[in-house]
């Protein structure tokens, strides 16, 4: 059973049909949208300031989010996927963005709706990724543009694949 933890009088809030790994922690002033997926060692670590995560966005095996002290929080919109190990500290991640596993994305950075971060990459504070960019590297950079019906399409199909497979552990605990 997922770890779900109360902190400075704040309780997280767990949409319908959201999917908690058996060893996801989910902590503090957290709001997740509905059918959403934490996986296996995930933490959501909302006790210093909050995290606000949207609708269909599967956050992978083994990612943090969290924020600074009265200086940053992180809102993740809809459709989004985190791929396995990816740190989100304190940024905005707009709608069907993808970010590749092992990046890191840090504070009052912003990623542009259908933007696509590599794996890998690194996108330092304040950074603006521009809507339908794909950045890599380190620090992360502009590659190219995507086309936005792609990444839309791309993104969706990993959404869903993300449901599908959140059931499957369901069907296994009921």
């Amino acid at each position: 059973m997922a770890l779900i933890k109360s902190v400075r009088g704040f309780t997280p809030q767990i949409g319908e049909n959201t999917f908690l790994a058996d060893n996801a922690t989910v902590i503090g002033d957290v709001i997740i949208g509905n059918n959403c997926s934490i996986w296996f060692n995930a933490v959501l670590r909302g006790d210093v300031n909050s995290i606000r995560i949207g609708n269909r966005v599967n956050i992978q095996d083994g990612s943090v989010i969290h924020t600074l002290y009265e200086k940053s929080v992180t809102e993740i919109g809809d459709d989004v996927s985190i791929g396995h190990n990816v740190v989100i500290h304190g940024a905005k991640i707009e709608d069907g963005a993808l970010i590749g596993m092992g990046a890191i994305i840090l504070d009052h950075a912003v990623i542009g709706e259908g933007s696509i971060i590599a794996a890998g990459a690194v996108v330092l504070s304040n950074t603006i990724v521009e809507p339908g960019s794909i950045y890599a590297g380190i620090p992360a950079k502009f590659v190219k543009k995507v086309d936005p019906e792609q990444s839309k399409e791309m993104n969706q199909k990993i959404a869903r694949n993300y449901l599908m497979y959140s059931e499957w552990y369901k069907e296994k605990n009921e």
